[in-house]
């Protein structure tokens, strides 16, 4: 199951940079600050560029010059542990949850060493509550995670032979 998990991790990594590449270099959305994409009466999506310095919801941010290289140290480790498990992986959800959760977590990675931030950029509100801009490699890591607690609950255990 190792191959498919890396993989996806790549091809989620290439998208999530393409992605800010796009964001920055083309719509030049640093510029711009908002872009309004979709909106459904009340509910919508638009494009915000926010320099995310912290983790998952801003938590940890910090200005220092070493914050930010201490975040991408902390996060190419729980990598690293990840890809150990990907190697064990015992199913084919289990390898694409973990592929998800370390090509976020690079994508994420690359940011921080480039910029000294994460681009975070996509803002998905309802009526005047926002939910907190994001980016894919965000995404990946959420919904890898939710895979990985599926599994967790509602895998069947495999039987043991020779049990009664």
């Amino acid at each position: 199951m190792t191959r498919p998990g890396l993989l996806f991790a790549a091809l989620l990594l290439a998208a999530d940079q393409a992605s800010k590449w796009w964001v920055l270099e083309v719509l030049e959305l640093p510029q711009r600050r908002h872009i309004p994409l979709l909106a459904l009466g009340p509910v919508g999506l638009d494009l915000t560029m926010v320099w995310n310095r912290g983790v998952t919801f801003g938590l940890l941010s910090g200005e220092g010059p070493w914050n930010h290289l201490l975040l991408a140290a902390l996060a190419l480790a729980i990598a690293a542990f990840l890809l150990r498990w990907l190697q064990r992986a015992e199913s084919r959800l289990v390898a694409l949850a973990l592929g998800a959760v370390i090509g976020g977590a690079i994508g994420n990675v690359i940011d921080r060493l480039r910029f000294g931030a994460v681009v975070d950029f996509v803002d998905i509100y309802a009526w005047d509550w926002h939910w907190y801009v994001f980016n894919l490699a965000d995404a990946a890591i959420v919904l890898g995670v939710a895979a990985l607690i599926w599994d967790a609950l509602f895998r069947r255990p495999k039987r043991i032979t020779g049990e009664p």
